[in-house]
């Protein structure tokens, strides 16, 4: 189709206040690190329909706007004096708009397909590549009108949350109508706050909190691998489960027990894990996006940390769900500190028990329109066990390449996917052969079915026998 596009770009200035240098916040540190370990983008990619009746020169007039009215995406990084990573915020500048102008004789649905294959593109394309700053945004322009428009963020600057609000001013996403808080905490403000010594205080107990999780770990959750360190594109490799059933039955569990899905499934997966590794107790990450904190709700940035959690997998699949609530709870409200004194820590305990641990296992519940849709679903007539197994034959599992180097051995994505358990898991083929990931997913269906309609499933972790580790850093 290449030849019946025509490439352009729309220079576009802005200018806008905040300019100045600030420190990284803590969860800019986080994101860094997540992207030194993995080289992984993590960038937030997406496309859209754009309003009817808006043209190119309209795009970038939002663009402008955009780019003046929020000093996040006006950021650059560098260094500071001390050689340490510093956000710079630029007072005006100029950003390129990329135009594709589809051929008359193409078809509207062309200029869509176009845009829905450019944003994944650009999910993993370096924004530095292409752009100083930490957006870039692409137009497809039909018969004189733009109709789609795909837009990638860096995580540096925000998170998903923060796309969202950004999209508003768009009049794009699933935030358009809500309210902004215009005085939002800017992200440079949010980083030069976090050195204050009240900032300091939420660390030190969140550091008494992590401690008590990190002191007993094993050097990886699910052992030793035979390889020294993972190869990029060789031992992590990405599958995707999608299961009717699983929903229907994580539905009827939190009818049953009265409560929301979020811990159900946080439940129902952690004993799929036990039942297939024999890993238990089981101490991972979930994502805490920690803009419950006062001040933070409406901030355009990157406030994403990651929370932990040990979970006691023997018992009956209600007993995990229990702890889970609470679990769950109490990691999110230690989920913001700063990563540097998470890390001395981590260095002082491993000192101390003699080798270095670390976490391997994450479950990230990504849910955001779907999540609220599925705990509202609890109050509508209930499925029977039969119509849920009924559904079993359209459950859905496929493949896909293998990927960068990874930070995690099992990492669990719960995807923003309607009416359904939709799973991404990455997980490390040196760990995890395919037969065993495929039968983990498949146990997470079944756990929830079970679960379903009885108090007393039992979990069916069988704990593996206890490693000795010796030795010194």
């Amino acid at each position: 189709m290449g030849e019946r596009i025509v490439h352009d770009r729309v220079a576009v200035p802005f200018s806008g206040p905040g300019a100045g240098t600030a420190p990284l916040s803590w969860g800019q540190r986080a994101i860094l690190q997540d992207m030194r370990n993995s080289d992984w983008t993590y960038n937030i990619s997406g496309a859209h329909h754009v309003p009817e009746g808006l043209t190119v020169a309209d795009v970038a007039e939002r663009l402008g706007r955009l780019m003046s009215k929020h000093p996040a995406l006006r950021t650059r990084f560098g260094t500071d004096e001390d050689g340490k990573p510093c956000q710079v915020v630029h007072g005006s500048g100029e950003i390129e708009l990329e135009v594709m102008t589809f051929a008359d004789h193409l078809d509207r649905t062309d200029a869509v397909d176009h845009g829905n294959r450019l944003w994944l593109k650009w999910m993993a394309t370096p924004l530095e590549e292409h752009t100083p700053w930490p957006l870039r945004m692409g137009v497809m322009q039909y018969r004189g009108e733009a109709v789609y428009l795909v837009l990638t963020l860096g995580h540096m600057v925000v998170d998903g949350v923060g796309g969202l609000l950004l999209m508003t001013d768009l009049d794009l996403g699933e935030l358009v109508g809500r309210p902004v808080d215009p005085d939002a905490v800017r992200l440079a403000d949010l980083a030069r706050w976090e050195a204050t010594p009240q900032a300091r205080r939420i660390s030190d107990r969140a550091m008494r909190y992590w401690e008590g999780h990190l002191r007993s770990l094993p050097p990886l959750t699910f052992g030793e691998s035979g390889a020294p360190d993972y190869e990029a594109g060789r031992r992590c490799r990405n599958v995707r489960f999608q299961s009717r059933a699983t929903y229907l039955a994580v539905v009827e569990i939190a009818r049953r027990i009265r409560t929301d899905t979020g811990p159900v499934l946080l439940a129902v997966i952690a004993t799929a894990i036990a039942r297939t590794t024999g890993v238990t107790p089981l101490t991972l990450h979930v994502a805490s996006g920690n803009r419950y904190r006062p001040g933070l709700a409406d901030v355009i940035g990157s406030v994403v940390q990651n929370a932990v959690l040990t979970l006691d997998l023997d018992g009956t699949v209600d007993d995990v769900i229990a702890q889970a609530r609470r679990a769950t709870t109490s990691a999110l409200m230690h989920s913001y500190y700063d990563p540097d004194q998470l890390a001395e820590l981590a260095e002082r305990l491993d000192a101390e028990r003699g080798y270095p641990a670390r976490i391997t296992c994450r479950i990230n519940d990504r849910r955001f329109s779907t999540r609220t849709r599925a705990d509202a679903v609890v109050g509508a007539p209930p499925s029977t066990e039969d119509e849920i197994r009924a559904r079993q034959p359209e459950t859905y599992l496929k493949w896909h390449k293998f990927v960068y180097r990874w930070t995690d051995q099992l990492f669990v994505n719960i995807e923003d996917h309607a009416d359904t358990v939709h799973l991404q898991v990455v997980s490390d083929m040196d760990v995890f052969p395919p037969e065993q990931v495929e039968a983990l997913l498949h146990a997470v269906e079944e756990v929830a079915i079970e679960a379903a309609f009885h108090s007393d499933v039992p979990t069916g972790a069988a704990p593996r026998p206890a490693v000795t580790v010796t030795g010194s850093r």
